[in-house]
């Protein structure tokens, strides 16, 4: 993709023409597209917000810098009720917009105002900020209990099962998720030498193709396997994945393969995303109807979040162990029971009381 000549912003001045107010605004949109490339956003990503900011301009009729959140409301309104655009749709163009406003705030606030005597305002508020995602289904975990049914049913059939390969396999892929916070994407890319029981206390997952975020390139970390995921790995290398195929020593192969094989190689071909959604939502119509059509990966990763903070684990480390970039991120993803609080508050006063050595009377 390439940008257009950026020229300088530096000291303008009040009485330009119209002209130059146009020359400015689009050197305003071209310096953001700039700082986005620098900051490693890729080009398509680039492209996509820059077409979504002309879009508002176009809607605006007139410079950038006035806009008004009266103008956001009418512009988001549109996406939706004129151009029937998905909820997920509207909600990345505001916050395209919302981000280049933070822009121009904090980099050429004094700039428009020299110029033109206006003073830029976020248009994107609290009030008009679509909702981030729907907290329905898929996201709202079921309470431990279900989860716990769940699995250890799967678990108990699994010898049992009319195809025990792909059963095993997909049992596995929803256990990482519900231990460990993966996503179904990281999953399915994992190879087996990615299993690396030599780092750490329990060993650890290199999960090689996590979210990048705005567009980034894939995102790395090394996933702990905390709460017998060791366990399950172990289970699965030594008593499983060897019957897919004889690659089983390959650390290049895939951790998770489909049945299918490579017409060229002969060796099996990396399970799809499909596949492992499929094998979930066959157990809950199973084993957990009450949530059938309701619990997906993704929720699991939801309950992973949960379970781990009710135990007591901090939202730094739960951050850490999603691979999310901002804890707030990270707080959407904790539901707890109301007594959650309560309970919290009881232990708080309980801790209080015996450092300093109040009696209860």
């Amino acid at each position: 993709m390439s940008l257009a000549v950026v020229r300088s912003l530096d000291a303008p001045r009040r009485g330009a023409t119209f002209e130059e107010l146009q020359e400015f605004e689009q050197e305003l949109v071209d310096q953001y597209a700039l700082a986005m490339v620098g900051a490693g956003i890729t080009d398509g990503q680039v492209a996509s917000e820059r077409s979504t900011l002309f879009s508002f301009i176009g809607f605006l009729g007139r410079p950038v810098w006035t806009a008004t959140p009266a103008d956001a409301d009418r512009y988001l309104a549109r996406q939706r009720k004129e151009r029937n655009l998905t909820h997920s749709t509207v909600r990345s163009k505001a916050r395209t917009i919302a981000e280049f406003f933070e822009f121009l705030i904090a980099r050429y606030q004094g700039d428009i105002a020299a110029l033109t005597g206006v003073v830029v305002e976020q248009p994107i508020d609290e009030f008009n900020r679509p909702a981030g995602g729907n907290p329905g289904v898929g996201r709202v975990p079921p309470p431990k209990d279900d989860v716990d049914t769940l699995f250890g049913a799967w678990a108990e059939a699994l010898p049992r099962a009319r195809k025990y390969l792909p059963a095993a396999r997909d049992y596995l892929a929803a256990s990482l998720w519900r231990r460990a916070g993966l996503r179904i994407a990281e999953t399915a890319m994992l190879d087996i030498g990615d299993w690396r029981p030599d780092l750490g206390e329990l060993g650890k997952l290199h999960v090689r193709f996590g979210k990048g975020s705005r567009g980034r390139g894939p995102k790395t970390r090394l996933v702990p396997c905390i709460d017998d995921v060791d366990e399950l790995l172990e289970w699965w290398l030594i008593d499983v994945r060897h019957q897919f195929a004889d690659d089983w020593t390959d650390p290049a192969a895939p951790l998770l393969p489909s049945e299918r094989r490579d017409p060229d190689t002969g060796r099996c071909t990396r399970v799809g995303p499909e596949a492992l959604r499929a094998g979930l939502a066959g157990a809950v119509d199973k084993w957990l109807p009450t949530w059938s059509g309701k619990l997906s990966p993704h929720g699991l990763r939801h309950f992973c979040a949960s379970s781990l903070y009710e135990r007591g684990v901090d939202l730094k480390a739960i951050q850490d162990l999603l691979g999310h970039e901002w804890l707030s991120t990270t707080t959407g993803y904790i539901h707890v029971p109301a007594e959650h609080i309560e309970r919290a508050w009881r232990h708080a006063n309980e801790r209080v009381t015996a450092r300093l050595g109040i009696k209860e009377v």
